[in-house]
């Protein structure tokens, strides 16, 4: 019995209940799903609710009397092997081992589909995360969200979406002016302008901007009238800085769906459409040759300057055309990612969903990730040997690997500052977090080859009811969780409660190895309790291993 199947259980108990009077309460006074938690207790049950609790007095019954009645009837249900009433009116339910066990074999037969479910199912979502400028190797806050991102995207899919990871390529602006001023200096061996881009990879991106219109049978960009070569400088040194993010983020297991460019808006008209479509629904007006959007009728601390009264577009303005081109192809929900440093923009941001007559929170959510701090020796690391200024996605994955890289970004809260320490990641100790859930999986398939190799099949036999040991409750309650993890994971935008929730099955299993044995001892037959508990030991090879692609982590065979 899965916690979803327990869950409908108690629905139909509490349903027939109102049917026949019991509980004087209105069907559409019952939710739609009845949560289930594990007690922190293990001897107080399999499974605890409180709904006694939360429609007890609704119904004009004490909780715990309504808890007794709900318990007559649960008892009932076949696989429940005990109901108690707990306190005030918590419900602590305890199943036959057969029908917890049953969960084992469902995890097994579903093999990569097990914890995928339809929490998000018909949702189209577009997900923006990343989006660096191609002004420099994407620095540590960016490899964050490169993390992050994709593992939300694969979270967010596992629980029913259609998602579409995108990338915003800035290539419009003041930044790129000064990327390309700063190659175009290094190019002639003067400094770098005024807060123009330092670092070696400066100099590399211009020598290969050279070398590249030589091949060309171009002119030496060098030679240029200043114009002229700023503009050749800009061109090619973006297209070459873009395709190395591109290929650091592919090395770390990151692709994209959609590669946006900023400049499409403005060149397509598609800003002026979205200006069109404010204009015509009231939200925009003119002042001091400039116009304007209304967002202060949205909860924006003052209007914003769309136009400036130069006739330029002010930043805002691409943000517009943005979102209201990711609404016309058909998105229901715009997710964005940024980082700390963007807070500020949340509130107009979300004043211009609701000025396009969209509901914020709803059709465009917006994400804060907090800053990295990288650590050594205990000691703060502050550059890159080539960015010069700042770590980039090379550093860390030179440093400590993909898997241990995206791992320890995935697994804090992105609302908290995260401290990596480099020394702890590179160990091969339970201390290191990733090498505690890989080595587990590692241990699985290993017992599944000693169990080979001793004869035992899981196809010889299958018996939920001889997985008793309090260890093995424990594991299988643990394997029970992981579908209701994911859908959370997934509906809360926390692709960290997949990587705790891996720790602590990873915990589960080695106590379980550490007290249950697969493969029989010395001249020990074969019996259904070892091949059973070969079911059990796959069932959590598997769940270690789906979970962990959740997080674009590999799961070893090996260790």
């Amino acid at each position: 019995m899965t916690p979803a199947s327990l869950s409908d259980a108690l629905h139909a108990a509490l349903t027939d209940a109102v049917a026949d009077g019991t509980f004087a309460l209105d069907p559409a006074d019952l939710p739609t799903t009845v949560h289930v938690e594990r007690p922190r207790q293990r001897e107080h049950g399999d499974w605890a609710t409180n709904i006694a609790m939360q429609l007890g007095k609704k119904a004009g019954m004490a909780p715990r009397a309504f808890a007794e009645e709900l318990a007559r009837r649960l008892a009932a249900v076949p696989g429940v092997s005990a109901v108690d009433v707990a306190g005030p009116g918590f419900l602590n339910i305890t199943l036959l081992a057969s029908a917890a066990g049953e969960l084992v074999r469902t995890a097994v037969e579903a093999g990569a589909a097990f914890g995928r479910g339809d929490a998000l199912a018909g949702e189209s979502i577009n997900l923006e995360f990343v989006s660096a400028n191609p002004t420099g190797p994407i620095h540590i806050g960016g490899v964050r969200w490169a993390a992050v991102g994709d593992s939300l995207a694969r979270i967010m899919q596992a629980a029913g979406a259609k998602v579409a990871r995108e990338y915003y390529f800035n290539d419009h602006g003041g930044q790129i002016d000064r990327f390309a001023q700063s190659l175009l200096a290094a190019a002639r061996g003067q400094d770098a302008p005024e807060d123009g881009y330092g670092g070696a990879y400066i100099s590399e991106i211009a020598d290969q901007v050279i070398a590249g219109a030589a091949t060309a049978g171009r002119p030496d960009p060098r030679t240029l009238p200043d114009d002229e070569a700023q503009e050749a400088f800009r061109a090619a040194g973006v297209d070459l800085m873009f395709a190395e993010i591109k290929a650091s983020l592919h090395a770390f297991g990151v692709d994209f769906d959609v590669y946006f460019h900023e400049n499409s808006l403005h060149d397509s008209g598609a800003v002026d459409r979205a200006i069109a479509r404010l204009r015509a629904l009231g939200r925009i007006y003119e002042k001091d040759a400039a116009t304007w959007l209304r967002t202060t009728d949205f909860g924006d601390d003052k209007d914003r300057v769309i136009i400036k009264s130069d006739g330029e577009a002010a930043y805002i303005a691409a943000d517009l055309a943005y979102y209201l081109d990711k609404r016309e192809r058909g998105f229901d929900r715009v997710i964005i990612m940024l980082g700390a440093d963007h807070h500020g923009y949340v509130g107009r941001m979300m004043a211009m969903c609701a000025a396009f007559g969209d509901t914020p929170w709803t059709n465009l959510e917006i994400l804060i990730g907090q800053m990295v701090n990288l650590l050594k020796d205990g000691q703060p690391v502050r550059m890159s040997k080539r960015a010069g200024t700042v770590v980039t996605i090379d550093d860390l994955v030179d440093a400590v690997g993909v898997d241990a890289a995206r791992y320890s970004l995935a697994r804090s809260s992105t609302d908290s500052m995260l401290d990596i320490d480099l020394d702890l990641l590179t160990k091969a100790t339970n201390e290191n977090p990733v090498f505690y859930v890989q080595y587990a999986h590692a241990r699985t398939a290993n017992v599944a080859r000693n169990a080979a190799d001793a004869g035992v099949r899981r196809a010889d036999g299958f018996d939920a009811s001889l997985l008793d040991h309090v260890a093995e409750s424990v594991l299988i309650g643990a394997l029970s969780e992981y579908p209701r993890v994911v859908a959370q994971a997934a509906e809360l935008r926390e692709p960290h409660r997949v990587a705790r929730y891996l720790e602590m099955l990873a915990g589960s299993y080695h106590k379980w190895y550490d007290q249950c044995r697969v493969a029989p001892f010395g001249d020990e037959e074969v019996t259904d309790l070892h091949r059973t508990r070969l079911w059990l030991n796959d069932a959590t090879r598997q769940v270690l291993a789906n979970g962990l692609g959740l997080l674009g982590v590999s799961a070893p065979e090996r260790m």
